[in-house]
């Protein structure tokens, strides 16, 4: 009988129980100081077909169970890894139109990480090569928070810049904003939002109660999909003071229903006040169902506002999100401030993002030049400017001309982005401007308007402020009459709504003007307006909207039959 290897009798353990060791002696005559442990691994043999058709191995799991990366990291990680690729081709193409001299190896100044790390307050992935770029971080502090694997605390070039007040645009393209560096397009940044509307996800939608229709986003399913939808109504503090926000409420829902839109609920929020956050807190929490929450809106809606109020009264009983604050998203009055997904971990169960707004090139501020974008932005209450008023104005109007006739024959130029020409009107007729307190009405007659429109462009008539600019201006190339017919002369007949500057509402007869009404037989049936904008611009004509003290006098409740009343959403503040 053969003899048996040395490490089988040493080791009787690791044989089946069966086996008996052939020489029990040998045991004896071997002194072992120390025992040895052999730990047998078994490898499954893969067969021949696999060896030949994956010779890459594959890459590592990242987790399975509550471990797995939930779809908003995916998302995330996509997106940013796409844009690393498309700045890493960029410069690629700027590297070879230099000289040989400069040229150098691209690996050893480019720094960019292909995984999650980015900016985190604007998401633009981080990079140590081009120093006007967003996302640009100095070599060594790139290094250095690499090293201690801190890159999701980094705050890029840009980001500080806007923090103290620069004004730096840095989107380009159909909605994009003249006079700054244009570094993506607004094409590119909708595009980071495709994917959106295959996640499972809460999306919470954001509109600017100033800018209502210009902010709406009505092609909105086109970027969430199925998912449900919760409205969120942004910068109610800016509504002139003594108004009904149940009036303003159910005038939100009324105009969200015409629109065809579903939505869970619909919340008036003020980020500045906390006013009406606690309730979207609570909505949130209820509709999330452990899926990922999307921020979605208008570019300069206020997203990363919301965001900073949100997570300041969620941190007031979740230490989740109290540590999110440390690392928020920046605030800017510079539309497209953010530049990618920003992810936020502010709660347990999905997390929440920031997204890139949605650029619209038919607002003003697609046509401003940059440095006068902070004009369009209402910083305090707005107070309405009514017209007519009984006073000169440089020298053109005296007040016995409007007392005779109003404001037939007239035309006003809103700062120099707007100019209503009055067509027909009675002489009771008011139109009050709702905009940025900023931007002044001037009146001057029709027959004059255009000269003075030409003079005073860029000096009286702002923005555009400055003869450079005035002489980049396009002008007020679009025109569209409004007719507007006179159902009841006791409550204002409609807005006329300037997308991205404001609105104009537009009262048939107003008692405290004092200016002697006509017979019967001479009122007429509607008002005529011709409205001027410059091209890209939209006017809308909407029903009024219930501001200030008079509005909840006015303003009546359609009456619902029981199906209406079950399907329309609730609105809370």
């Amino acid at each position: 009988m053969a003899t048996k290897p040395l490490s089988m009798s040493l080791f009787p353990f690791s044989l089946p129980h069966k086996l008996r060791n052939p020489n029990p002696n040998l045991l004896q005559t071997i002194h072992l100081k120390r025992p040895i442990l052999i730990v047998c691994k078994s490898t499954p043999q893969l067969p021949a077909e696999a060896h030949q058709t994956s010779p890459i191995a594959q890459p590592e799991v990242q987790g399975t169970g509550a471990a797995a990366p939930t779809r908003g990291e995916l998302f995330l990680e996509r997106h940013q890894s796409v844009a690393a690729s498309a700045l890493v081709l960029n410069t690629d193409k700027n590297t070879k139109k230099k000289k040989k001299k400069k040229k150098e190896s691209i690996s050893d100044s480019l720094r960019i990480s292909t995984g999650v790390a980015s900016c985190y307050g604007c998401g633009a992935p981080l990079q140590t090569l081009e120093k006007d770029l967003p996302g640009y971080v100095d070599s060594e502090t790139y290094e250095l928070k690499k090293k201690h694997r801190q890159l999701r605390t980094v705050l890029c070039g840009r980001c500080r810049l806007l923090s103290h007040g620069h004004m730096i645009t840095a989107v380009g393209g159909n909605g994009g904003y003249s006079g700054g560096k244009q570094f993506v397009s607004a094409e590119e940044l909708r595009e980071k939002l495709s994917n959106l509307r295959d996640e499972k996800a809460l999306i919470v939608k954001l509109v600017d109660i100033v800018d209502f229709n210009g902010s709406f986003l009505a092609r909105v399913r086109d970027l969430t999909g199925a998912n449900p939808i919760i409205l969120v109504v942004t910068k109610v503090d800016l509504l002139p003071k003594g108004t009904d926000f149940d009036c303003l409420g159910d005038w939100v829902v009324e105009v969200t229903m015409k629109k065809k839109l579903n939505v869970l609920s619909v919340h008036l929020t003020s980020s500045k006040s906390l006013v009406g956050i606690a309730g979207v807190v609570t909505e949130i929490q209820k509709e999330k169902k452990g899926r990922d929450v999307y921020i979605l809106g208008s570019a300069n809606v206020g997203k990363s506002a919301f965001i900073n109020a949100l997570l300041k009264m969620m941190s007031q009983k979740d230490p989740v999100a109290a540590a999110a604050r440390k690392y928020k998203p920046i605030q800017s009055a510079v539309p497209g401030t953010t530049l990618g997904p920003i992810q936020i971990d502010a709660f347990l169960g999905g997390k929440l993002f920031d997204t890139p707004g949605v650029h619209l090139h038919h607002r003003q501020a697609a046509v401003v030049h940059s440095e006068d974008l902070p004009v369009l932005a209402p910083k305090s209450r707005l107070r309405g400017q009514s017209f007519p008023k009984f006073q000169a104005i440089s020298g053109i109007m005296t007040a016995g001309d409007i007392r005779l006739n109003g404001l037939t024959g007239f035309s006003l130029f809103w700062g120099g982005l707007a100019r209503i020409d009055v067509l027909k009107a009675l002489p009771q007729t008011c139109l009050t401007f709702y905009g940025p307190n900023s931007l002044k009405v001037h009146v001057v007659p029709t027959d004059q308007a255009e000269e003075f429109y030409q003079k005073e462009i860029g000096v009286l008539l702002t923005p555009p402020t400055g003869k450079q600019r005035a002489d980049q201006w396009i002008g007020l190339q679009t025109e569209r009459q409004v007719h507007i017919k006179l159902d009841d002369k006791e409550r204002p007949a409609c807005d006329v709504a300037i997308s991205g500057l404001g609105w104009i509402t537009v009262e048939p007869v107003n008692q405290s003007l004092g200016i002697a009404g006509s017979n019967d037989e001479e009122i007429t049936e509607e008002l005529i307006l011709s409205v001027r904008v410059p091209k890209p611009v939209e006017v809308f004509v909407r029903s009024p909207m219930p501001v200030g003290k008079t509005g909840g006098e006015w303003y009546q409740y359609r009456e619902l039959t029981e199906k209406e009343a079950e399907l329309r959403p609730k609105w809370y503040f």
